[in-house]
């Protein structure tokens, strides 16, 4: 008989936590004191999102990632819902456009400035109304771009577009409300927990339920994908009531993989998994701690390597994701602690100790999820499946697509693709609120997707696309200052009065154009167009706000 050690080595055997100190986290917030099991906050490598208290309505707070200290109490919000805000989620492949969800029953698509919210932010991007009761969750796909999936209270799972209606249903005969929702690695399976304590692998297409689990041995409150060992891991509690985590195969639900009990607690357990180091952090609502896990293919499965304590209890945690930590530092995960009775939020850093730690560690921080998506919304509702596309951590580095396209055919042909999918190819020939959509789109490609920039010194956006396109870095925003001939029905609507019939004759010539424009922008070639598109944008001089007021004012005078 042979003796086998329970020692496992691991080099994150020694990861430890490392709370930052006062001044460098956010003192101050309002934190909501909501019962929902959500983590009220959400995080990327520009802006902190926390839910707040609010009366009359739900709001929450959008800080700059470095505005750590004493938060001021008249900071403005996003403040546009009329019920209590329940879940916020950035938008993985913009940093600047966030989703929030709410009682009022609508999803809500915001679009934040660089410079960051300078006064109370009411009026969203688009408003997704596709629930008849309160919406509790959302969750962005993970590789298309522009899609969401919601949860509420009417039993329904709804699949949403950013333009602005729902295009799907995707489980209606199942009246159970659904507690999580999670995507695995390439989006093509989803995994939910429901109030009867199953989980539920599903068909996110389709709606079609693959597997059920049995609710006999364990009762799931939370589950997630284990990327790369295709593994489901869920959180929940025993018969005896004890606090719980399982490992399953998803292809199989019918028995578990692994089970372990962890305590008699009654918190929530937090389920946070990093594919890079396939390290688990647990979290409970409630504790102080944090455990965390290293996951394999080979039984026991998991292997507990250490614990995270403070006297402070969380009431949930946002997450950073990858691409926003500090690699010269060995940072591996961070936290974000919502520590409601101190109205703190307080960044947690898992650092692995290193002695070469300025030396950029490629066994720490392999290739990971970046910010591009994959594909487009359409594109994977016609069937299409792809992985996550590649980044590097190492500085200097950038984006590896393995879906190589030009940006033209990004911005443009794409877009084309989606009106075809949406609409027929006459009604987008004829109709105004289409040529608008366009123009929108267009104008949102352009920015994300920029050519060359040699031609665009000194050019700045006008005040008409000041959410997609803003550019300051102050609260005083620069304007034109010279502004050309109205190529949109806002501009036109803008340098001239509400009763001018003049205005009104402008407006029917400027459909007209766009009509004429958009029916040979389809039968031109793609790289051409967007060529023209750039060579044609006049070039304009930047002034002081208050300078451009005044001129605007002169130039209606002149009118």
């Amino acid at each position: 008989m042979s003796w086998r050690s329970s020692f496992r080595c691991s080099k994150f055997r020694h990861v430890f936590g490392k709370p930052s100190t006062k001044e460098r986290g956010y003192d101050g917030v309002p934190i909501a004191r909501s019962v929902h099991d959500n983590h009220s906050c959400s995080a990327n490598p520009c802006f902190l999102a926390v839910v707040t208290e609010c009366a009359g309505g739900g709001s929450f707070l959008v800080l700059p990632i470095h505005h750590t200290g004493r938060v001021d109490p008249q900071h403005p919000r996003v403040c546009g819902h009329s019920g209590r805000v329940l879940d916020v989620k950035w938008n993985p492949f913009d940093d600047h456009c966030i989703a929030s969800c709410s009682e009022d029953c609508t999803v809500k698509i915001w679009d934040i400035p660089v410079c960051g919210v300078q006064q109370n932010l009411t009026k969203a991007r688009t408003t997704l109304i596709g629930h008849s009761r309160r919406v509790a969750l959302i969750e962005w796909h993970p590789t298309a771009e522009n899609l969401l999936l919601s949860s509420a209270y009417d039993y329904k799972v709804t699949m949403l577009i950013g333009q602005g209606r729902p295009v799907k249903v995707v489980t209606s005969d199942v009246q159970i409300c659904t507690f999580v929702l999670y995507f695995n690695s390439d989006g093509s399976r989803l995994a939910v927990t429901s109030k009867d304590r199953r989980v539920r692998v599903l068909d996110p297409r389709t709606g079609r339920i693959l597997q059920v689990s049995s609710s006999k041995t364990h009762r799931a409150s939370k589950v997630l994908y284990i990327g790369g060992l295709k593994m489901l891991l869920s959180t929940g509690s025993s018969p005896w009531n004890h606090r719980q985590i399982v490992l399953w195969d998803p292809d199989d639900l019918s028995e578990p993989l692994f089970e372990e009990d962890l305590d008699g607690s009654a918190g929530v357990l937090f389920p946070f998994y990093d594919p890079d180091t396939h390290m688990l952090y647990l979290a409970g609502k409630g504790d102080g701690n944090i455990r965390y896990y290293e996951l394999s293919t080979e039984k026991p499965y998991i292997s507990f390597l250490s614990e995270c304590r403070s006297l402070l209890p969380q009431k949930g945690l946002g997450v950073m994701p990858k691409r926003g930590l500090d690699v010269s530092a060995c940072e591996v995960f961070r936290f974000y602690r919502l520590i409601a009775i101190k109205d703190l939020v307080e960044p947690l850093s898992m650092i692995v100790p290193r002695k070469e730690s300025d030396a950029f560690q490629e066994d720490l921080f392999p290739m990971t999820a970046g910010n591009q998506a994959a594909m487009t919304a359409q594109e994977w509702l016609l069937g299409v499946n792809r992985s996550p596309v590649l980044m590097s951590l190492k500085p200097g580095t950038r984006v590896t697509n393995p879906y190589p396209e030009t940006p033209a055919e990004k911005g443009l042909v794409r877009q084309l693709s989606c009106l075809r999918f949406q609409m027929d190819l006459a009604v987008v020939a004829v109709t105004g609120p289409n040529l608008d959509i366009m123009e929108e789109e267009l104008a949102y490609q352009d920015a994300k997707y920029p050519g060359d920039m040699s031609g665009l010194s000194g050019w700045q956006p006008d005040e008409t696309h000041i959410p997609l396109w803003t550019y300051c870095c102050t609260p005083h925003c620069c304007e034109p200052a010279e502004r050309p001939p109205p190529t949109a029905e806002s501009e036109v609507r803008l340098s001239c009065a509400p009763d001018n019939t003049e205005c009104a004759n402008v407006l029917v010539g400027l459909h007209l154009l766009h009509a004429k424009n958009l029916v040979s922008f389809i039968s031109a070639p793609a790289g051409i167009l967007q060529t023209a598109r750039r060579t044609q944008r006049p070039e304009r001089t930047s002034q002081c706000q208050r300078c451009s007021y005044s001129n605007m004012s002169t130039q209606k005078a002149k009118h």
